[in-house]
């Protein structure tokens, strides 16, 4: 049977009608992501992420606390802390980074995020508003994450965390940013991470593989939108040979010593390929690795359509996953 050559052919059924929403926030085909462009759809995306929080109550079972911490170079770091009231004694902890491509996004766009996984793994959740492109190019991202993970770490008998069992995670962007993360707590000895789930992870600004040749001009994110992304984050310097791997942890020549991994990844998805062939090189450096593409999936396709069969099918496997890594 040939396979459909349209890309709406290829979607799920039951994700289509989420590639609407995707104008909702702005994002067209064919869009070139200028500095004017970005912050307009920066704008766009928080007055969007504010009327759905509108109808979507705070879940009361769930303690939350926000704490502006110091920065990797002085400035003010806003993190936000879920935790489950019922619990008791010292709770595993997980550092979650939104997605949003380096440009965009923020914490509270994640409070329901965050607050299921508070309850669902019977954790502390750290959610860390780290700054974004282009006003605040590479290392400022990546670095605001690292300087969140050694706050926690530091600040465990504080948080009531055990720090035995910690982990990193995100979406998109903000997966990329994890196991950047993940690259430096390893490379600079501290702090310890038991697991890193990524979620359709942005990896390899060089944007040259199969996939990201095949979705150029689709009704989500896209390689135009993804290049211009990354010339926020990296200027001059993106796809060029001199981008070190705490910027695109797909530069990274060792992948050993990493925490077990689990990627999730849409076929349908401009990361496909980048996410696959980091799942292969992790898993050839020796890191316990699961790799998960599900078909007829694009980017983000759970946060658009998230009673989708395949939306709940992944967050029960990343939350099974994120479980038995946390609580043993």
């Amino acid at each position: 049977m040939n396979r459909p050559s349209r890309f709406s052919d290829r979607v799920d059924p039951a994700l289509r009608d989420g590639l609407a929403l995707y104008e909702t926030l702005g994002l067209t085909q064919n869009q070139q992501l200028t500095t004017d462009v970005i912050i307009a759809l920066r704008a766009q995306g928080n007055a969007a992420v504010s009327a759905f929080l509108a109808d979507v109550p705070h879940d009361e079972r769930v303690a939350r606390h926000d704490h502006v911490i110091q920065g990797p170079t002085g400035e003010d770091l806003p993190v936000r802390v879920y935790q489950p009231r019922s619990s008791t004694g010292a709770l595993p902890a997980f550092m979650w980074l939104h997605g949003g491509g380096m440009i965009s996004g923020g914490i509270d766009a994640d409070r329901p995020v965050c607050e299921r996984y508070a309850l669902d793994l019977d954790c502390t959740v750290v959610s860390v508003d780290y700054r974004l492109a282009p006003e605040d190019p590479y290392p400022a991202g990546v670095e605001d994450c690292y300087a969140a993970l050694v706050w926690t770490a530091q600040h465990a008998d504080e948080l009531g965390i055990d720090t035995t069992r910690v982990a990193v995670g995100g979406e998109s962007a903000g997966a990329g940013l994890a196991a950047a993360t993940a690259l430096l707590a390893r490379d600079r000895k501290s702090p310890e991470l038991v697991f890193q789930a990524l979620t359709y992870p942005m990896l390899d600004d060089r944007n040259n593989t199969p996939s990201a040749s095949e979705f150029h001009a689709i009704p989500s994110w896209s390689r135009q939108h993804n290049d211009g992304a990354w010339r926020a984050v990296l200027g001059m310097k993106a796809g060029g040979p001199d981008v070190e791997p705490y910027a695109a942890p797909a530069r990274a020549d060792d992948l050993s010593a990493l925490p077990p991994t689990l990627i999730q990844v849409g076929e349908l998805d401009v990361f496909r390929d980048e996410d696959i062939t980091y799942a292969t090189r992790l898993l050839q450096a020796g890191v316990p690795t699961e790799l998960h593409v599900y078909p007829g999936a694009y980017h983000g396709w759970d946060a658009v359509a998230p009673q989708a069969p395949s939306s709940v099918q992944m967050r029960d496997e990343r939350t099974a996953a994120l479980r038995q890594a946390l609580q043993g």
